[in-house]
């Protein structure tokens, strides 16, 4: 049975523990398809203080974590996780997408080293096989994208969707990484906007079409750098702008 093993190493543990706990994840982890273990770096801090952080050699703003610690943790995660990759969540890693989540799951175990303050002594990229960023902005530290990296990959696991076609149809999945098309659910009519009529005619070729033009439109639309990768055939570009009708 196939299942993703992770060890997220943070200096917060409460950050992440409610979120694992809760939802799929949580259900996840109660089915054996999840095993999410969380440590707490300090524990490989020595002192009184567990210090974990020091001022950067150079001056400068804000505080930097110390690599004694966290190479430890590290090291110590590696001994319960062999094989593991270890990913730092780093605003100069490469960008969490959904080719990468899918390259996370089928590895099967993590290990996720979340940065804090202004950043990490360089010295801890020696033990670290990659770095992840979520996006082009700045969080105050790496537990939020620990937890993307977990829930994205976590779902592409067998077992862990209740239905198996759900990842298959979001968006950024499968070869074209299209944006997924509109969803609707009960009431037919809410405060006068009404479910498109080809979504309740129970013709699931038409269904399928117009679900297809929509994930194409949304695309085009919202994200333009995403379309213009994609290679269409000249079907897809006549539906784009087909009418329902045409269907």
């Amino acid at each position: 049975m196939a299942r993703l093993e992770v060890d997220i190493l943070t200096l917060f543990p409460r950050m992440c523990a409610g979120y694992l706990g809760e939802s799929i994840l949580g259900k996840a982890q109660e089915a054996g398809l999840l095993a999410a273990t969380i440590t707490d770096i300090r524990d490989h801090a020595t002192g009184k203080h567990r210090v974990c952080d020091d001022a950067p050699y150079g001056g400068g703003a804000g505080m930097v974590m110390k690599p004694e610690p966290l190479v430890e943790a590290i090291e110590a995660a590696r001994a319960r996780l062999p094989g593991a990759w270890v990913v730092l969540t780093s605003p100069r890693g490469a960008r969490l997408d959904q080719a990468l989540a899918r390259r996370f799951a089928e590895h099967g175990r993590l290990i996720l080293a979340c940065g804090r303050y202004e950043g990490v002594d360089e010295r801890v990229m020696t033990a670290v096989d990659m770095q992840v960023s979520i996006g082009d902005f700045v969080l105050t530290g790496g537990e939020l994208a620990a937890l993307c990296v977990v829930d994205a990959a976590a779902r592409l696991v067998p077992g862990v969707l209740g239905n198996a076609a759900s990842a298959d149809a979001e968006s950024f999945a499968g070869a074209e990484g299209l944006l997924e098309y509109p969803q609707y659910t009960r009431p037919p009519e809410f405060r006068g906007m009404r479910v498109p009529e080809v979504l309740l005619s129970g013709d699931h070729r038409r269904i399928e079409r117009w679900r297809r033009r929509e994930a194409l439109r949304a695309t085009r639309e919202r994200r333009p750098d995403l379309f213009t990768r994609v290679s269409l055939p000249e079907s897809d570009l006549r539906l784009i702008d087909a009418g329902d009708d045409e269907l």
